[in-house]
């Protein structure tokens, strides 16, 4: 069903209208508020590529090979052994199918198992339902609550810090059926 790969320079497109659609970013980068031309998304895009310190894996649908969305993990610290969870899947019409759980499941094997990896955190805003029910079912705790730390529809509300141990990630059954390339 879904296939994990590194993206390509083709690969931009889907983020044009992604990054202009208010639905799509509501709970991501608060950068992507700021950038909506061309240029502005192909720069971003551009540096995402060029970080080789972070995961960075797109998602497509195997049928179709068509782009979805991306994630992986940021900010990694090889001496704390540790990173953030990021996930954004700007096609509507496959929000609430339980991909972005699998997603998680595969993100984390990677982080943990081929990364080494021991503590793996995410940060998300509270009211993104369907993001806090797909890291929960994927084994992440709640930390800390950041309070008022995020500005959307004309009101503050609150960002959740949660993250799951390879420890705690090693008891669970996952049901991951992601092809990595």
């Amino acid at each position: 069903m879904i296939t994990l790969k590194t993206l390509s320079k083709s690969d931009i497109f889907p983020f044009h209208n992604w990054i202009n659609d208010d639905d799509v970013i509501k709970y991501s980068l608060s950068l992507f508020r700021k950038i909506n031309t061309e240029k502005e998304i192909e720069n971003w895009y551009s540096e995402l590529m060029r970080n080789e310190n972070d995961i960075t894996l797109g998602i497509f649908l195997e049928s179709t090979n068509k782009l979805i969305g991306y994630a992986g993990i940021c900010g990694i610290s090889e001496t704390n052994k540790s990173g953030e969870y990021y996930i954004f899947i700007g096609e509507k019409k496959v929000w609430g199918k339980g991909i972005g759980t699998k997603v998680t499941e595969q993100i984390l094997k990677i982080g943990f198992n081929d990364y080494k990896l021991n503590r793996i955190m995410l940060t998300v805003s509270e009211p993104n339902i369907g993001g806090l029910k797909a890291y929960e079912k994927s084994g992440f705790k709640i930390e800390e609550r950041l309070r008022e730390a995020c500005f959307r529809d004309n009101e503050f509300h609150d960002k959740l810090i949660m993250s799951i141990l390879k420890s705690e990630w090693k008891k669970r059954k996952t049901t991951s059926n992601i092809l990595y390339k």
